[in-house]
């Protein structure tokens, strides 16, 4: 037990770091994916086009590599970040490509007609997609966007790829400290899975909250 409690009490450090990345790059990935969205529904080549490249370069390559191009690559240019900003931006720019085809298909799903009834009022564009298409796109793309909010509770695990000393580096530490790595990432595990829990419950409430209901589907 007294190793259980020195474990748990090790890792709380890393754990608040998990927690920092995770609120401060999941609203970050949400920020940009609506431009790219729109850019992607409603622009024209070529900002449309920009929109898709952005999707295909951070959907097509492992985020590892992403991380460390930020880390370790951009000092090469005279870029040097912290391990927690190269972290944040990294998570919040490949976040962003995955969340934006969610918001995608939910535009896609909102009938034509209300852009068109919207232009007759006398709407611009902008505004019709801003005041009319968005707010119902946003709650039609929340179960995808949840999803991608859990994975990204995950993918924070590959934070200590950049020396960011979060919840595995923690846990990596007294691993290596201790010899006992199955007990250490067995209680790491059950930390996650309790984050992973926890977000569930919570995106699952917002779901409920601002769901659609079928009638107005429509």
């Amino acid at each position: 037990m007294s190793f259980f409690l020195q474990t748990v009490s090790g890792l709380l450090d890393g754990l608040r770091m998990t927690v920092i990345l995770i609120a401060a790059s999941a609203p970050l990935g949400l920020a940009l994916s609506i431009p790219i969205a729109i850019a992607r529904t409603y622009a024209r080549s070529p900002l449309s086009n920009v929109a898709a490249f952005y999707q295909s370069v951070f959907r097509g390559t492992p985020l590892v590599v992403q991380l460390f191009i930020l880390y370790f690559g951009l000092p090469r240019i005279g870029i040097t970040l912290s391990p927690l900003t190269s972290a944040i931006v990294g998570f919040g720019l490949c976040s962003a490509a995955y969340h934006s085809e969610y918001i995608r298909s939910a535009f896609l799903s909102v009938p034509a007609g209300q852009m068109e009834a919207a232009r007759a009022l006398g709407l611009s564009r902008i505004r019709a997609i801003t005041l009319i298409v968005l707010p119902q796109a946003v709650r039609r793309a929340i179960p995808g966007c949840s999803n991608e909010i859990v994975y990204l509770i995950k993918y924070s695990s590959l934070a200590y790829l950049v020396t960011l000393v979060e919840l595995t580096g923690a846990g990596r530490l007294i691993a290596y400290r201790s010899f006992r790595f199955f007990e250490v990432f067995l209680i790491v595990g059950v930390i996650y899975l309790g984050l992973v829990s926890l977000a569930t419950l919570t995106l699952r409430w917002i779901e409920n909250r601002w769901r659609i209901p079928l009638s107005d589907k429509k």
